[in-house]
């Protein structure tokens, strides 16, 4: 579920921005040329064979071996007496790498690579070490983390959680169960803080769980109503930094909490924000393989490996193997993507820096210069780039026209999406209205193929005469002989096709909002380009403002632990009103302010019509959070999505599951082509973060 210009730009949940490029015959050429079958060279860098046998990762965590080992680096800090042995740093039992695509490697050397800006969430995602549990096999298959193990009771309404004995934080001191009792009690419970419930810590009937830690090593989840899909929920995001916070080093962030130090000052939040960010604070702890060892605002950020990392590799070494990773920021996109060809770094994840499709051509003419592989993941996306209308615009008239299905209908049969399969995609992918995509898990079991497939079809056809008919029925028509059609009493209809204003000039979104623009002037309706101010955009659609959102599209691993697409859950998305009072359930605020205007609300929320669509979303989706078996849940699933049938498209997408480029420096090891991975890939849905479900800390010079 993610946004697509803002990792170039201004939003953490986005993916990519597409560059001018090559032609697009070119292009095409380009991309299937480099498309790789399955005897080519191997993501490791190493310009060997792929072994089939060697794909994917091991579902069962693997023995500790016998033997543990360490960097040069480190084992000189040991024998200088100025660091503990190794086996001391290590937990009791570390978790092992269990990727079959694995090289045994060797330490040292460093990482250079690009980043858009000083804010930007991408760089996060090569760090997967405060996650509780974590995917493998590009979501098939959860592995533990920091959780060595877990059970639930046979109702499902009690989890445990058993902690790795012995983790320590970066700067040595130990980890337990204190630091996620920290963040729970003294900062998502905490009023003043307010960091947010979130939606692990919730039952199926929206009432918050009772967190508690009876010893060190112990956490225990205990709700009001059957949570079957709480390890789903644990292993998405990469925690503390882009989903919940999940823990923090209680023994240093205590000093700036007024729970445990009165002299904080009545603004103590701000203060705190800055000590607890370990990407711009290199006193922070962390639990990840490298540590920020320098912060140079809007220039770049270095990283030093952790000495307490509770990782190893299938031989019993300590990872990461590389000693650091460096990040250049390069904001400016043209500047950036001229370093890229121009073969200055060792590694490009192409969705974090504006690398798509377009550069494939000019990027297979630069090889010899660049030493670059040029590897092609699946993307994963349910839609590409999307455009989604605000359920809840302020203005009554238009939303009444906004909710009304067949209005929505027609604006997608107008919609000739193989012009933006064509001119942005470069005819990979499969044209689709809009929905998760092929790769969501329920998706690829029992009737899930069916119902993609259905969903995907639904209402893709390109028939511009069919739209202009349900048009006319709707009383959409031109009333004043201007060529443009009017609302039905009369009023004008303008859709503004809304983006943030820093959104790359050349880039997808606005490639294929002029081709959108184009497609519904054809059938008359005035539409017209309109960027918003990045500083403004998000308060402004979650008012009501906003008309529509352009920017997005959707992706996610299992649509039972991430509905937010298929019905209303928080505020970012196509009925912003409604997700903000769905936010509320089971918290004080839920039942407040119910007598006052829904936009004058704080924050403003809506409850949704009763017997509406968006209600029997609410009401299918807790049934689907608290159903145990997995083929009656599914069954529930498919009855939402035929809510989606019946009374959408909520959302209007244009082409799903295209690739995604990654370029990788000769002599790189343990980068996993697509046919190296579980499942071909699956790099946009920041649920499921990528790289770091690759362990970046297992990747080494030859």
């Amino acid at each position: 579920m993610d946004k697509i210009e803002s990792a170039v730009g201004t939003a953490g949940t986005s993916r990519r921005t597409l560059l001018r490029g090559a032609a697009v015959a070119a292009g095409v050429l380009a991309v299937q040329a480099c498309t790789p079958g399955p005897n080519t060279s191997s993501g490791s860098g190493n310009g060997s064979k792929v072994d089939l046998a060697r794909k994917g990762s091991e579902a069962k965590p693997l023995a500790v071996p016998a033997r543990l080992g360490e960097s040069p680096e480190l084992a000189r800090l040991v024998q200088a007496g100025s660091l503990p042995p190794v086996a001391q740093r290590l937990p009791k039992r570390p978790y092992v790498v269990p990727h079959r695509w694995l090289q045994s490697g060797k330490y040292g050397g460093k990482l250079n690579l690009p980043s858009t800006d000083d804010v930007t969430y991408a760089p996060k995602e090569y760090f997967y070490g405060h996650s509780p549990l974590r995917w493998i096999n590009d979501g098939r298959d959860i592995a533990p983390g920091l959780v060595e193990s877990w059970e639930s009771n046979p109702g499902y309404t009690v989890w445990t959680l058993h902690f790795r004995k012995g983790l320590k934080w970066s700067d040595g001191q130990p980890w337990t169960t204190a630091d996620v009792m920290f963040w729970w009690e003294d900062m998502v419970l905490n009023e003043e803080y307010a960091e947010g419930i979130p939606d692990e810590a919730r039952s199926g009937t929206g009432t918050v769980a009772k967190v508690t830690a009876p010893d060190e090593y112990t956490i225990v989840m205990t709700f009001d109503a059957p949570s079957p899909m709480l390890p789903e929920l644990l292993a998405n995001w990469v925690k503390r930094g882009l989903g919940a916070g999940w823990m923090e080093p209680k023994h240093y962030l205590k000093a700036y909490h007024p729970r445990y130090n009165r002299n904080v000052g009545k603004d103590w939040t701000t203060k705190f924000d800055q000590m607890r960010d370990f990407t711009t604070n290199p006193k922070s702890p962390t639990m990840n393989g490298w540590q920020l060892a320098e912060y140079h605002q809007g220039r770049s950020s270095t990283w030093k490996r952790n000495p307490y990392y509770w990782v190893v590799d299938q031989q019993g070494n300590q990872l990461p193997y590389l000693d650091t990773l460096s990040f250049e920021v390069v904001a400016q996109t043209e500047t950036r993507r001229l370093k890229i060809h121009n073969g200055s770094y060792d590694y490009v994840h192409g969705p974090f820096v504006g690398m798509t499709l377009a550069d494939v051509a000019p990027l297979k003419r630069n090889v010899a210069k660049t030493k670059y592989q040029l590897h092609l993941w699946d993307s994963g996306s349910g839609t590409g780039s999307v455009f989604f209308f605000n359920q809840d615009y302020y203005e009554p008239k238009m939303r009444a026209l906004i909710r009304e299905p067949k209005f929505r209908q027609a604006l997608s049969y107008a919609f000739n999406r193989a012009d933006v399969r064509k001119a942005v995609y470069f005819d990979s992918g499969e044209l689709t209205t809009g929905g998760y995509g092929p790769k969501t898990l329920e998706l690829t079991r029992g009737e899930g193929p069916s119902m993609y497939q259905k969903w995907r079809d639904s209402f893709v056809r390109y028939d511009p005469e069919l739209a202009k008919k349900m048009l006319d029925e709707l009383g959409v028509v031109d009333k004043d002989g201007d060529g443009k059609r009017e609302m039905p009493d009369g009023g004008k209809l303008v859709i503004d096709l809304d983006y943030p204003a820093d959104s790359a000039p050349g880039g997808e979104t606005l490639q294929k909002n002029h081709l959108l623009k184009k497609h519904w002037d054809a059938i008359g309706i005035a539409s017209r380009l309109n960027p918003v101010p990045a500083a403004s955009y998000e308060d402004r659609w979650e008012q009501g403002q906003g008309i529509s959102k352009t920017e997005w599209e959707a992706s996610t691993v299992t649509m039972a632990a991430d509905m937010v697409w298929l019905m209303p859950m928080e505020p970012s998305r196509w009925a912003p009103l409604q997700g903000a009072f769905y936010s509320l359930r089971g918290t004080a605020a839920e039942k407040q302010q119910l007598d006052v205007d829904p936009y004058k609300r704080k924050p403003p929320r809506a409850e949704p019509e009763p017997g509406g669509p968006i209600a029997r979303l609410w009401e299918l989706a807790g049934k689907v959070r608290v159903e145990t078996d997995v083929v009656k849940r599914d069954s529930l699933l498919w009855q939402m999505v035929k809510i989606h049938l019946e009374h959408g498209p909520f959302f209007i997408g244009s082409v799903a599951n295209y690739p995604q480029v990654v370029l990788v420096k000769e002599g790189l090891r343990n980068v996993p082509t697509k046919e190296q991975t579980g499942n071909g890939g699956l790099v946009n849905d920041w649920h499921h973060p990528v790289p770091a479900a690759y362990d970046p800390e297992t990747w080494f010079w030859a």
